[in-house]
Parts: C-alpha cells; sequence; structure tokens
C-alpha cells in the first residue's frame, strides 16, 4: 500500500511529504470557490516527486458548468488525477447519481488524457449510490483499517483517518505502478 494525503485550504501549503506517494488537492466546489492555496500545494507535492491529484466538491445543479470550472481552475499537468468529491453539501443536500455520473463523464470528456476518479464516503457508497458509476476508479472514505475498507466493489484509494489530517492509502503495487496508471488515460 502507498500511502497519500489530501489536503483544502484550511491546512498548510508546506506539508510534511516523507514517507508519501500521492497527494488529492481540493481545487474547487460548485461553480465559484477555488483553493486560492492549490497551486502552492501542489507545488510541495511535485516538488516531493509525488502522483498529485486535485479534486472538486460537487453540488447539486448545473453540471457543465461545475465540470468546465474545475477543469479551468484545478492547476492540472497530464498524469495528475482529476476526482469528483461527492457527499452531503453545507446545506443538507447533495448531487444525485445521474448528476454525479455526468459530472464525471464531462470531467473525462473536457480532460481525456487525466485519470478521472470518484470521491465518496462509505454511507454514500452503499445507501445514495445505485450506478456503481466511479470514472476511473472508487476512492473510498471509511475510517477503519488503512487498506480495509468496508465495501465489496474495487478501489484505488482509501482515505481511513482525518487525525490529525485526511489520510489515505493506494491499492498500488509499487510507486512506478501508481505513476504508470495516472499517466496511462
Amino acid at each position: 500500500m502507498l500511502r497519500g494525503i489530501d489536503v483544502s485550504a484550511y491546512q498548510s501549503s508546506s506539508y510534511d511529504t516523507s514517507g508519501l506517494s500521492f497527494a488529492f488537492i481540493k481545487a474547487t466546489e460548485g461553480h465559484s470557490y477555488v483553493n486560492s492555496h492549490a497551486g502552492a500545494q501542489a507545488k510541495t507535492a511535485r516538488d516531493a516527486g509525488l502522483v498529485v491529484g486535485f479534486y472538486h466538491f460537487l453540488w447539486p445543479g448545473d453540471l457543465t458548468v461545475q465540470a468546465e470550472y474545475f477543469v479551468a481552475k484545478a492547476p492540472s499537468r497530464t498524469g495528475d488525477i482529476l476526482a469528483v468529491d461527492w457527499e452531503t453539501t453545507g446545506d443538507g443536500t447533495h448531487a444525485s447519481n445521474s448528476e454525479k455520473d455526468a459530472f464525471l463523464r464531462k470531467v473525462k470528456q473536457l480532460r481525456p488524457h487525466h485519470r478521472v476518479v470518484l470521491y465518496t464516503n462509505r454511507d454514500f457508497w452503499l445507501t445514495v449510490d445505485t450506478t456503481s458509476y466511479a470514472g476511473d476508479g472508487l476512492w473510498i472514505a471509511d475510517y477503519v483499517t488503512a487498506g480495509k475498507p468496508r465495501i465489496k466493489a474495487k478501489w484505488l484509494f482509501h482515505q481511513y483517518t482525518s487525525e490529525p489530517h485526511d489520510k489515505d492509502v493506494a491499492n498500488f503495487a509499487s510507486e512506478a505502478a501508481l505513476k504508470g496508471w495516472a499517466d496511462g488515460a
């Protein structure tokens, strides 16, 4: 298992990268929020030789606008992973299954040379999701032993804790395998 981290605007741009192979960085939310630290947070990961991913927090409605906003604002490069964060929003709503699927497909259409994955928590995966569509792979949040999420679906990334920050593992045999997968879109 490879170790990684995911960060957002409230975290430092100079986070510790020792022992990490990848970093996911929140880039955007809805159609108006941009993480002003995303570029610096990505630079920290790139300088350490990590595989970089960017994610968008999905809101219901305006899927095309959100997808276009995400790919325009995320400072991604070829070989970076793009992800959609699908969960309950701040106002208690969530994008529907068809909206989640449409967003993933639109991002893939806009960035065909990037891997596009779904990030969601175990509860959403088991009780809200009805399509099992996760783009190029599933990134599941379930706060249990690293690499042992309580789902039957094939997963590529597992967020296993948020203490003291979001920590993840990747189901790849080596860093070269992860980089090869990310580059192989």
